[in-house]
């Protein structure tokens, strides 16, 4: 598995430093926005899509009008003004199509670690407007907190116990606490039931599942720790540390070093002098 701790602990600082500018009061940002950088891609994509569509309608149009210009003669005013308005016409159509779709629930557990997370982050969006304004919060750190994990995961096999967990997790758990939560009634939903209010029950529980997420998260960045400490170690050992190599390039690089023989030399301290004799 690649060594993406460092990522992992980037994206776990931007999700804490975005949630203390939450309660700090935030920041405006127009229009939707993501949660996370798997949904934001495709996003990405899909606006491309569209761009890329656009440009082939309006150059079709064009090119189209040109043809008929040079068949029939130039276009006169109406053949101008319907040329315009076939442009306007295709730059509203294809600006809309494609959307993007939000998927089922049943497709947020399937296909790779990078389309699961990114199903799940778009899921997420979509329901995040019908859930208290705490709920909101912790969805959005779910989001970023769903990449690190996305990165974590690169590598895994479908047969690895860790992938079923994280399947059951993000596929199962998280979308089956918000559907309950929006089974409830609106108006019932701040009434206290069983010593709770369904708000405070979803708060609750979504508090709980993103710390397991970051659990998982940080089991699976264990091993790459682990790695990197025994490189670290045998480096060391192997060459002595920072010192030792410091020393090696000094007597490497100067000029009357003599040639290492490789054979050492021996040691003259303990044989005794000629006046000890």
């Amino acid at each position: 598995m690649a060594d993406t701790t460092g990522e992992s602990d980037s994206i776990l600082r931007e999700a804490k430093s975005s949630l203390a500018m939450k309660r700090d009061g935030g920041t405006h940002r127009p229009g939707p926005r993501s949660i996370g950088k798997g949904s934001a891609e495709i996003k990405m994509k899909s606006l491309l899509k569209r761009v890329r569509n656009i440009a082939l309608a309006v150059v079709a149009i064009w090119v189209g009008a040109g043809i008929v210009s040079a068949i029939f003669g130039p276009l006169l005013f109406w053949g101008f003004m319907a040329m315009l308005l076939a442009t306007v016409i295709a730059v509203g159509v294809f600006s809309q199509f494609p959307k993007v779709r939000v998927p089922r629930r049943a497709e947020l557990k399937q296909g790779n670690p990078k389309q699961m997370v990114a199903r799940t982050e778009l899921w997420l969006e979509a329901q995040r407007p019908a859930l208290p304004p705490p709920a909101q919060v912790i969805v959005d750190q779910l989001g970023v907190q769903l990449d690190a994990l996305g990165l974590q995961l690169q590598g895994l096999g479908d047969g690895e116990p860790a992938m079923a967990e994280v399947r059951e997790l993000v596929g199962e758990y998280i979308p089956e606490t918000i559907d309950n939560y929006r089974k409830v009634p609106q108006s019932l939903r701040g009434e206290e039931h069983a010593g709770k209010t369904a708000d405070a029950r979803l708060t609750e529980s979504l508090t709980k599942l993103s710390g397991e997420v970051d659990r998982v998260t940080r089991r699976l960045a264990e091993g790459a720790l682990d790695d990197l400490a025994i490189k670290s170690r045998y480096l060391e050992y192997r060459y002595g540390g920072a010192e030792a190599l410091e020393d090696m390039r000094s007597i490497a690089t100067a000029p009357d070093a003599a040639p290492d023989s490789g054979v050492p030399l021996p040691d003259f301290s303990a044989v005794p002098s000629k006046q000890e004799r």
